[in-house]
């Protein structure tokens, strides 16, 4: 009696870890989402593409403690509205506000970055990370200048 329910539980053990292995691919290869495949090329599909204006806003010279902002204009000229998922500054000095609402075809948006010279001095580099549905899907909008100090502060 021992033996059969033994034989019946390790049965039953193995039926269900064979069962499980099939859903674990499915989902696995259900959430994989690239528009991109062998058969299409980026140009055949309708998505949409990013032009900027300038990527760069070089603010030249401020002093410390003083804030500069700065608007970059993009152009969605792809075909399909433009999403703009996140956009994340390289530190908290850097700020970007950008549009929630889709950005159609043909239409441009305005991405407004504000950096905040306290406690920096020096040249500076920061980057804003836009995370879109475009091809790229990231691209990336830089800040640079200079940070004077003055002596009696």
């Amino acid at each position: 009696m021992n033996k059969e329910i033994i034989i019946v539980l390790f049965a039953l053990v193995i039926l269900a870890s064979c069962t499980g292995s099939d859903q674990k691919k499915e989902t696995f290869i259900d959430s994989i989402t690239n528009p991109l495949t062998a058969e299409k090329d980026a140009k055949e599909l309708l998505m949409p593409k990013i032009k900027l204006e300038s990527d760069v806003y070089d603010f030249l010279e401020i002093t410390e403690g003083e804030s500069v902002s700065t608007e970059f204009i993009l152009e969605n000229i792809g075909e399909a509205p433009l999403l703009i998922r996140s956009a994340k500054g390289s530190c908290g000095c850097t700020v970007p506000e950008w549009p929630t609402e889709p950005i159609l075809a043909g239409e441009s948006g305005t991405i407004k970055v504000t950096f905040n010279s306290t406690g920096k001095k020096g040249r500076q580099n920061k980057t804003v990370t836009l995370v879109t549905n475009a091809i790229p899907n990231t691209k990336v909008l830089r800040i640079i200048g200079n940070i004077l100090v003055l002596e009696n502060k």
